[in-house]
């Protein structure tokens, strides 16, 4: 075996961690690609030259930093793989291992985010080193295990900080006020032999001219005191323990330029004869030495001058230091919880807590220790160092890209290598299985045995990110033994440590997996270690696994020729397999052989009966019982592969289609059934096409040997399917049965041999019914299919252990229900019906079999002759099963018409497609039918209301066709020429689309009575519509249609529901911003403002606040209604009475409450206001300063709520304002008409067709009471303006509605005065000045005091003018003070007339 990557974990998703770590990247991801504008053009194409000459890695930075934002981070991964943690500057991520389920349904372990934010407690902090400890527990139960993960997170300014999984911080120290460069830990390891010294746990802090370590034992008390404080504070807030003080050491690091990285290698004692060589060198020959050698720590940390430093502090030569703990609770506790633990905090209040915080601790000063010796390289600079889990060897990176490899004990460099520049390094220890040593098996452990003590090799493996490949060497001068392809932007991990709180006891029991190394690939996601053989570490001279492996390689090679010799491969192949030795390896070679793609199936067969041959030979003892019954379990599915193989490929004669009687016969069907079954499947098959891409080459039914073996399995005296995904389940089934189903091969043949194999009736019927509704394009076109599957389900039935044999007739069958399962499931609803009426055949004459036997042996043996012949094969005996196929084929039958429904073209669209009605609509099974709820049917042929835009008149003429057909059907003679009618008109109109669309609609219907009510279609389009439109609020049709919808719907209850459901999901919140922003400019606000503010453009608002006044107006109208008329009753069709699932729409507007009418009636005030200033671009307006104090704090308020509205009389000043606006919009409704008569634009036109006009003048009068204005005075202004703009027809009708009549004369004489000024004195002809000067002194000047330039319209002929002269004169009473003058403009207007 060779070395190999394994992913034991990957990302769920690592995104929203990159983009949490880097919001730059985030944004960079946004803007599209390839977007360049002149700001951020290359200006410097002049300096070509020197921009070639940039160094490689500021390419690679400049490529893609998106790909290599996790080289930047700091990262820490448990060696139990509990907790990672991703930290970036100021904010940090925690990330644990959970199981999910992929794409394909396997579970895997994947990581998840459990907390993130920032760390820093200090703003010019930044995160430097990180390490993912994990705990011991100290119960009994789990003795060896993690409890819980503790991150330690080292920061710039000097600061250590410990937190929970949770991001709970537990303390924090300060032991230096430098920056922390490093942080490393060491657990215990038990001693592999006596001779080596026992090490302690510890863990070690670097500073850039110190290091610091905390005692293991010190460090896992004190963390567990503050998380149980933490814990106990959190629940109750009564127990304040004080945790015990940190033991640390810290040493100053002299005669040193740089430190960039440390190893702490432990206590080591000297031999007697160094102790007795070093004693003579320092003192001489009369030097005196202890009996017991002396004992020190060493450490070895990296950087400049030395490039390499050793340096060894004597035990028992200082004192440690005792620190007291510095804890912090997270902000997430309470105020109780910081109460609680300020006894143990030492927090006083909050408000004494900052000085505190502010003062930093006292720092305790270095002992100094100087360098014992290093390797001395002034150019060259150390970068990182990782030290070997037996502590020996040592693996240092420098600036040079070199490896070197250093003898930790001698000091010296003893290995080196080049080419590796930025390189990560870690190391794996390798322990020897005694299993595969020893050929007897027994009980060992990990260190040691009965056997003797294990062998222990060290690897080092060594990631070169520029060139992207992952190396294993074997130490001290061993080859390479793996190399991998892994990318250039992956992350080596080597935690170097493992479980922190073991001694020697607890050491020995059960430990969970730990991770030595891991692969982070932040592109793919995964998570991979490295997986490396014991023997590879042995010379090939003395280990037979190396050889082992070298056979496995040439047959590897053998395998790989490009045109291979079939009878030499099997030759040599048989060779080798037979010269490998160990069973293991003869397993992999077996396995390769087969599940290559050059060898054929005789070949496969003849080598794997070579090895069984070979292993059976041999004595019992002897032989590996694993490997013996893998070969018998391939060779017997080779075997079956080839029985299939051989029966797929006869030939048979293929039977003639079956005739309609025939077949009617076969599926237990009266002949005008099976031929409805054939219209619906042949309509089906015409609007439902598959979707998908063939290629000539695929043959079907075929299956390679690799991939047989590969889906099945061998398990004591059966043959079992594999866990594999669909597209692979399909092939398999295939390769058993579709040569079957088109009836080109033996069915019972093949039954036989799948049965004898060992592949049970339940595995066959899955695969069978697969392949059946996969292939469905297929089967719908072949007619002789259907009796294929009847002989096919017959003979699986007659297995044994398909049906029980105690399975009586009132119960369900498993074997039945399992097929059954299979049809709700599918979503090819054809083949579903069809295997359906098949199975309901097949089990309908099993029933009647065993019906009939049961009843023959209750019978005297003299009568069952007599009764055998009287019983016909019509005769079907009753069970529960055949209730639940007969409810299952009306299901199937509904599900089918639904189907063709949604897949039927449709109209042709005149208009705009929008995206979203573009979105294809999903396929229906019966199970999504019944887990949709009451409302799944109505939702669904919505949805294709949407897509196709069908209009709410087509839905009610669909519906009235049929109840015209119904009542067609109970009194013949009444209707039918009415429906012909129809048809006739229909045809004529040349709308054959229409026509189908309304016939399947009909046929829906007529399935779904009751699911397809039309109050309840109308209400789910509506909500549909709306949805819709929510998603894209530019659609403004969206809208209307909506709204269209939901005006058609008949029962008053579930109008107002809906109505009110709609306001308060989708229309408040848009409502409300525009008229805050209305509010806000004082008139019709520009796009720009809309689209920042409301999230549409201005025409959409307008259009918006159109639908949300008839939205208004249908809500209070149906509140009206509502009290008349009782709620609908909400039924179900029989076959669907199981539904479950979500309530339904109408259901969800039958709950809705009473709303407080008023209220609805302010804001629909409001709506009109803003509808009309949106419409007739009103200047100078705003809509919510024409309300009180109490009016605007009712505005947006929930409509069922009972609000404080304003009441009585209104301030004037209000009521002005108000009577100024509608002046306002009368004005510019009838300026808008007047401007639409000259000047007509299409557009306009056809947008005012599929908008219905609004009367703004009956509007405005009707707003008037309600806004306390008075309405005649706003009809006497409306009058005046149609008038001003010579509407003289329009205004005669509405002089009829004005009360004060005398005003109104008072006003029409004034603009009758400015008619005849314009005509008279600014035409300036001379029969003009003729005519003035003939006039009474009193009116000439009196029209000459009149200004035209007020008259909108002055080309307003005389004739007309001297009707309004005649109107104001019947209006103005005799005693009023200008009745004489408007008597002389009669003569004058006369006169006029005549020029």
């Amino acid at each position: 075996m060779a070395c190999t990557l394994l992913e034991f974990c990957r990302f769920q998703d690592i995104r929203p961690v990159r983009d949490f770590l880097f919001p730059q990247l985030r944004e960079e991801k946004r803007s599209p690609e390839n977007f360049s504008s002149w700001e951020a053009e290359d200006w410097g194409s002049w300096e070509e030259n020197e921009s070639k000459e940039a160094p490689a890695e500021e390419e690679i930075s400049s490529k893609a930093p998106s790909v290599y934002w996790l080289q930047d981070c700091v990262l820490s991964l448990s060696p139990t793989n509990d907790l990672m943690v991703i930290a970036h500057e100021q904010k940090a991520v925690f990330l644990a291992p959970k199981w999910k389920a992929d794409g394909k349904g396997r579970e895997e372990m994947q990581y998840e985010v459990v907390w993130s934010g920032p760390l820093n407690v200090e703003d010019n902090e930044f995160i430097s080193s990180a390490l993912c400890i994990p705990l011991a527990s100290q119960k009994r139960s789990s003795t060896g295990r993690p409890d819980w993960t503790c991150i330690v997170i080292g920061f710039t300014s000097g600061y250590v900080r410990f937190y929970t999984e949770s991001g709970v911080l537990l303390l924090a120290q300060l032991l230096n006020e430098d920056p922390i460069l490093q942080l490393k830990c060491r657990t215990y390891e038990i001693p592999r032999h006596p001779g080596v010294t026992e090490q302690h746990e510890e863990m070690s802090i670097l500073y850039p001219s110190a290091v610091v370590t905390i005692d293991g034992f010190s460090l896992f008390q004190s963390l567990r005191a503050c998380r149980n404080q933490v814990a106990r504070a959190a629940a109750s807030g009564n127990e304040n323990v004080q945790p015990p003080p940190l033991a640390y050491k810290k040493w100053g690091l002299q005669d040193v330029d740089t430190i960039v990285d440390h190893v702490s290698v432990g206590v080591m004692a000297l031999s007697p004869f160094d102790q007795m060589r070093t004693a003579s060198v320092l003192g001489g020959f009369n030097a005196a030495i202890k009996s017991s050698p002396p004992t020190m720590s060493q450490y070895i940390t990296v950087g400049s001058n030395p490039f390499t430093g050793f340096f060894f502090a004597l035990e028992g030569s200082t004192q440690p230091l005792l620190s007291h703990v510095a804890l912090a609770v997270a902000s997430k506790l309470t105020s109780a919880l910081f109460s609680a633990a300020s006894g143990w905090l030492g927090w006083k209040s909050k408000h004494e807590e900052e000085p505190q915080q502010k003062q930093k601790p006292k720092v305790e000063p270095a002992t100094p220790l100087a360098v014992r010796f290093g390797l001395p390289d002034s150019r060259r600079h150390g970068e990182s160092i990782s030290l070997s889990p037996c502590n020996t060897l040592a693996a240092v990176t420098d600036d040079f890209g070199r490896v070197i490899l250093l003898d930790v004990g001698r000091g010296m460099a003893v290995r080196m290598w080049k080419g590796y520049r930025d390189a990560q390094v870690g190391w794996m220890q390798i322990v020897e299985d005694l299993h595969e040593r020893e050929s007897e098996r027994g009980h060992f452990s990990p260190f040691g045995g009965t056997q003797g003590p294990s062998r222990v090799a060290q690897f080092l493996v060594i990631y070169a990110p520029r060139r992207g490949i992952l190396e294993v060497w074997s130490t001290q001068q061993g080859p390479r033994v793996g190399a991998f392809n892994v990318g250039k932007h992956c992350r080596l991990l080597y935690p170097g440590y493992k479980i922190m709180g073991l001694n020697n006891v607890t050491s020995q029991g059960w430990q969970p997996q730990t991770y030595q190394i891991c692969l982070i690939d932040p592109v793919s996601g995964n998570v991979r270690t490295v997986n490396i053989p014991f023997h590879l570490a042995l010379s090939d001279k003395k280990c037979e696994r190396a050889k082992d492996l070298h056979l496995v390689k040439k047959l590897s090679t053998l395998l790989k020729a490009k045109v291979p010799n079939h009878e030499r491969l099997e030759t040599e192949a048989k060779e080798i397999l037979l010269d490998i030795k160990y069973p293991a390896t003869k397993k992999q070679a077996l396995e390769r052989i087969l599940s290559s793609e050059r060898v054929p199936l005789p070949c496969l067969t003849s080598i794997t009966q070579t090895l069984l041959d070979s292993l059976r030979s041999q004595e019992v003892e002897f032989v590996d019982e694993g490997l013996l019954g893998f070969c018998e379990d391939k060779l017997k599915l080779l075997h079956l592969y080839e029985s299939v193989q051989k029966i797929n490929s006869s030939a048979v004669e293929t039977e003639a289609s079956p005739s309609t009687k025939e077949l009617a016969l076969l599926l237990r069907l009266e002949e005008d059934e099976l031929q409805r079954l054939q219209a619906l499947i042949r309509s089906y098959k015409q609007e439902h096409t598959r979707t998908g891409v063939r290629f000539a080459d695929d043959e079907p039914g075929a299956l390679p040997v690799r991939a047989f073996l590969e889906y099945l399995e061998c398990e004591p005296d059966a043959v079992s399917v594999k866990k594999i995904s669909e597209e692979e389940y399909i092939a398999l089934g295939s390769f058993f049965f579709w040569k079957c189903l088109l009836g080109e091969c033996s069915t019972s043949e093949m039954c036989e041999t799948l049965e004898k194999a060992g592949l049970g009736p339940q595995p066959l019927l899955s695969l069978l019914l697969k392949v059946w509704l996969w292939k469905e394009k297929e089967i719908l076109e072949n007619p002789q299919s259907l009796s294929c599957l009847h002989n096919m389900l017959s003979r699986l039935s007659d297995m044994k252990v398909a049906i029980d044999e105690t399975w009586d007739l009132q119960s369900v069958s498993p074997w039945w229900q399992q097929m059954r399962t299979a049809c709700i499931q599918s979503t090819s609803n054809g083949a579903a019906l069809l295997s359906a009426h098949v199975g309901h055949s097949v089990a309908s004459n099993i029933t009647s079999a065993l019906a009939e036997k049961k009843i023959f042996s209750q019978l005297p043996k003299s009568l069952q002759e007599d009764e055998g012949e009287s019983m016909t094969d019509s005769w079907e005996a009753l069970s529960l099963d055949t209730e639940y196929w007969k409810l299952l084929l009306k299901q199937l039958e509904d599900c089918l018409i639904l189907q063709t429904l949604l897949h039927c073209k449709g109209l042709k669209k005149t208009s705009k497609i929008s995206s979203l009605q573009v979105e294809p609509l999903g396929k229906l099974s019966v199970k999504k039918l019944l887990e949709g709820g009451k409302g799944g049917v109505a939702d669904t042929v919505a949805k294709w209301v949407f897509k196709q835009d069908i209009c709410p008149g087509l839905l009610k003429l669909a519906r009235e066709r049929r109840d015209a057909e119904e009542h067609r059907a109970q009194e013949p003679g009444d209707s039918s020429m009415a429906v012909v009618a129809v048809l006739e008109a229909s045809q004529s109109e040349d709308a054959k689309e229409e026509h189908q669309v309304l016939e399947l609609l009909r046929a829906v219907y007529q399935h779904f009575p009751c699911s397809l009510d039309l109050d309840v279609l109308l209400a789910h389009c509506c909500w549909e519509y709306m949805v819709q439109w929510n998603k894209d609020p530019e659609e403004a049709h969206f809208l209307v249609r909506s709204v269209d919808h939901l005006k058609n719907i008949g029962n008053a209850h579930v109008q107002f529901g809906l109505s009110l459901m709609m306001w308060n999901t989708f229309i408040i919140k848009r409502f409300s911003a525009a008229a805050y922003l209305m509010d806000k400019v004082g008139k019709s606000p520009k796009d720009r403002l809309c689209r920042r503010d409301v999230g549409m453009s201005d025409t959409s608002i307008t259009t918006f606040l159109g639908c949300c006044y008839e939205l208004l107006q249908t809500m209070m109208e149906a509140d009206v209604s509502s009290e008349e008329m009782s709620q609908p009753l909400l039924e179900v069709e029989d076959p669907w009475m199981s539904v479950e699932g979500p309530s339904s729409i109408v259901e969800l507007a039958l709950e809705q409450k009473h709303i407080h009418y008023p209220l609805v009636e302010h804001h629909f005030v409001l709506c009109a206001i803003m509808f009309s200033i949106m419409s007739l671009s009103l200047k100078s307006v705003k809509p919510l300063a024409l309300f009180d104090s109490k009016g605007k704090n009712a505005f947006f308020k929930d409509l069922t709520s009972i609000q404080l509205l304003p009441s009585g009389d209104m301030d004037p000043s209000i009521v002005s304002l108000r009577q100024q606006f509608l002046m306002k919009m009368i004005s510019a409704a009838v300026q808008a008409q007047f401007q639409s008569q000259i000047t007509v634009r299409p557009e306009e036109v056809a947008a005012d067709a599929e908008r219905r006009p609004v009367d703004w003048p009956i509007l405005a009068v009707e707003l008037a009471p309600q806004l306390q204005v008075n309405e005649d005075t706003v009809q006497r202004h409306y009058v005046c303006e149609l008038y001003n703009y010579g509407f003289d027809n329009i205004a005669e009708e509405a002089i009829l509605q004005v009360v004060d009549k005398e005003v109104l004369a008072s006003q029409l004489l004034v603009l009758t005065g400015q008619r005849i000024s314009h005509a008279l004195l600014h035409t300036q002809t001379k029969e003009g000045m003729e005519l003035l000067a003939r006039l009474p002194p009193t009116l000439c000047t009196w029209i000459k005091a009149m200004d035209p330039q007020d008259l909108q319209n002055t080309d307003v002929p005389i004739p007309t003018t001297a009707k309004l002269v005649d109107r104001v004169v019947e209006l103005m009473p005799e005693n009023h003070g200008q009745y004489s003058l408007a008597l002389n403009l009669i003569e004058a207007v006369d006169a006029m007339s005549i020029l």
